[in-house]
């Protein structure tokens, strides 16, 4: 059984002054790009939005393993929002592949060798690193997501990741887009993906 997948894609861009969910990525936008990603990975695939859902969720065409789950609290945090998508979960879902929209350079060779490590009765915690620093997405057991879905809003799910880090599989990789948090627009122009 696969894993299941996040993309949390509900904050208002405020620094970047436009949606970057909806943000051109190579031929496609930021959500796009990595649903593509994740799609043929993970079942189900939800995606977490909030600040102007309605223009970003008609901007994807639907497919089957494709959810979306609104989070109507997400000027609460980015917490909210990885609540409101624990919350989508089915209950079969062991585990969960997760990602920030501002995060789409990641290779799908890191993904795939995140996923080479999914094994739903021994419940690993997988945290990719590139040259040492880690990043993005992260492969977070059942048990680590039912506590983060536990928090309260004034912490942080870096607090579970952190108290379970004597538990996770480290993997350190060459792939830059680990780490490539595009936040700004000096950020976005900076990186280019791929082929661009």
């Amino acid at each position: 059984m696969k894993p299941a997948g996040l993309i949390l894609a509900a904050g208002e861009s405020s620094r970047m002054g436009a949606d970057k969910a909806l943000l051109p990525f190579g031929d496609s936008s930021f959500l796009e790009h990595l649903i593509r990603l994740f799609l043929p990975r993970v079942a189900p695939l939800i995606v977490v939005l909030g600040y102007h859902a309605e223009a970003i969720r008609g901007s994807i065409a639907l497919r089957p393993g494709l959810t979306f789950a609104i989070n109507p609290d997400y000027r609460r945090g980015q917490l909210s929002s990885f609540q409101t998508g624990i919350r989508a979960l089915p209950a079969r879902a062991r585990a969960a592949l997760v990602t920030l929209v501002d995060h789409p350079g990641v290779a799908d060779t890191t993904l795939d060798a995140i996923l080479g490590h999914f094994d739903a009765a021994a419940g690993s915690l997988v945290i990719p690193r590139y040259q040492g620093q880690r990043g993005h997405p992260v492969l977070l057991p059942r048990p680590l997501l039912d506590e983060i879905a536990a928090l309260p809003l004034v912490a942080s799910a870096k607090q579970v990741v952190r108290a379970h880090h004597s538990q996770a599989v480290f993997l350190d990789l060459e792939d830059p887009g680990i780490v490539a948090d595009i936040d700004t627009p000096a950020d976005y122009q900076q990186w280019r993906p791929p082929g661009s």
